[in-house]
């Protein structure tokens, strides 16, 4: 089943509320998917889209913008939710986004789209999510299966650094989130999972973005350049929240780059 037609214009179709999985709490978990019209006869590259709100906060339905505008650009978009802390851990997080890429990757041809040219990205804690669900083994994504990561300010890449210096409190929900446990913290970075097989990257970070961003991305590129010695961060004069606001503009430069990153790394 395709889900609801809730919205249709001249360049996009919108199927909301997609059953891709269940939690662990035995909830429905839902996404968006975005179609661009006129898709038939095609087999179209996918996008992934997981937002971000420091792993408590945030929904897909604040994300539309970002879904129509590349539907635009001929890229089928898909924009899941996933249960927030505290009702979930970051373990958990990232098995139901891991379950949103099995999903796409059985399922997407229903919708015209090439599950063999797959990509993922994340803003902000839903870079951090993406990025272990594909890199960490223990979720059972194929590295080989991911055409492309694009993270969009990327917080939590490098956690296990960040939580040795500041441990987790009760503060936005850190202790359900991450818990007290430095091998939680370990398996839930990126930056350990990183190899020789990662997929290719196209990473943004914002000018004044929040300084333990900036120094996990440091950290991140270090690591990822011994495997893709010519990847280099492209740096945009915003702050974190704007960093994601810009794809509200159909015509802004990061959806155009995308979209080339993708008929790069086509497989």
């Amino acid at each position: 089943m395709l889900g609801s037609l809730l919205f249709m214009n001249c360049q996009s179709r919108k199927y909301k509320d997609v059953v891709y999985g269940q939690s662990s709490a035995k909830e429905n978990l839902k996404l968006n998917v975005f179609v661009p019209n006129h898709s038939e006869n095609n087999k179209l590259p996918v996008l992934i889209f997981v937002h971000g709100g420091n792993w408590n906060s945030g929904n897909k339905n604040q994300y539309g913008f970002f879904g129509r505008n590349f539907a635009k650009k001929d890229v089928i978009t898909i924009i899941p939710d996933y249960t927030l802390s505290p009702k979930a851990n970051v373990d958990q997080m990232t098995t139901e986004i891991a379950e949103v890429i099995k999903w796409v990757q059985n399922n997407i041809s229903k919708y015209h789209g090439d599950s063999s040219r797959l990509f993922v990205t994340g803003h902000s804690a839903g870079a951090q999510l993406v990025a272990s669900a594909v890199l960490n083994p223990k979720f059972g994504v194929d590295e080989d299966s991911i055409s492309g990561i694009i993270l969009n300010d990327g917080a939590g890449i490098d956690m296990k650094d960040y939580l040795q210096k500041y441990p987790p409190t009760y503060e936005d929900d850190y202790l359900a989130t991450w818990s007290t446990d430095p091998q939680n913290w370990y398996e839930a970075s990126p930056i350990n999972f990183l190899n020789e097989k990662s997929p290719p990257f196209l990473i943004y970070v914002g000018a004044k973005t929040y300084p333990s961003i900036t120094t996990a991305n440091e950290h991140f590129l270090k690591k990822l350049n011994q495997f893709q010695p010519d990847i280099k961060p492209i740096i945009i004069n915003k702050k974190h929240i704007p960093m994601v606001l810009q794809y509200f503009f159909p015509w802004n430069n990061r959806s155009t780059e995308i979209v080339n990153f993708m008929k790069k790394n086509r497989k």
